[in-house]
């Protein structure tokens, strides 16, 4: 059994937990946040806390702990949003949000147009940082690394998109003899 299922999950005042039908719904301040949940895997919900449990049939012992961590990520979101930040770095490079779409000039001969998804705020922070928050941290993470796999850092310059706390290990150019 995982070690995050054997601890209760509480539950932050102000929020509502619901399980019913393979779905797990999570409501709070911030708004609502659905997932889809596995057969075999319960959840106990009590007053102030959430037990996560795991039917003696369920094929799949190791999805207890995984669903333990999206439901405290649920919680989490709901109460508080998830941001990350970007750095784009590069003579030339820029980024822009126009309307639902964010819009990177990043080197290439061509602007590259991502949409935005739903339930995600896109900041422009001084024309090379990008903010981007939401109660999902799922889908913050998976925007925010597709964004970064437009372009990549590059070791010898740092020329790219990188997370603010990324760093980036330079490497030394050429040598002229």
């Amino acid at each position: 059994m995982s070690r995050l299922a054997k601890k209760p999950i509480s539950i932050p005042i102000g929020t509502e937990v619901c399980f019913s039908e393979g779905i797990l719904t999570v409501k709070g301040k911030l708004g609502e946040l659905k997932k889809i949940v596995s057969t075999g895997v319960n959840f106990d919900i009590k007053e102030k806390e959430v037990i996560v449990t795991l039917d003696s049939t369920a094929p799949n012992r190791a999805l207890l702990g995984t669903f333990a961590s999206h439901l405290r990520n649920m919680l989490l979101g709901v109460n508080q949003e998830f941001v990350k930040k970007l750095i784009v770095e590069g003579v030339g490079y820029k980024v822009d949000v126009k309307g639902n779409e964010i819009v990177l000039n990043v080197g290439f001969s061509h602007q590259v147009n991502m949409e935005i998804p739903v339930g995600l705020k896109v900041e422009v922070d001084n024309k090379n940082g990008i903010i981007i928050s939401g109660i999902d941290k799922e889908l913050v993470g998976n925007f925010t690394a597709s964004i970064r796999a437009v372009k990549k850092p590059e070791p010898y310059k740092g020329k790219g998109i990188r997370y603010s706390d990324e760093v980036i290990k330079r490497k030394q150019g050429k040598k002229t003899a």
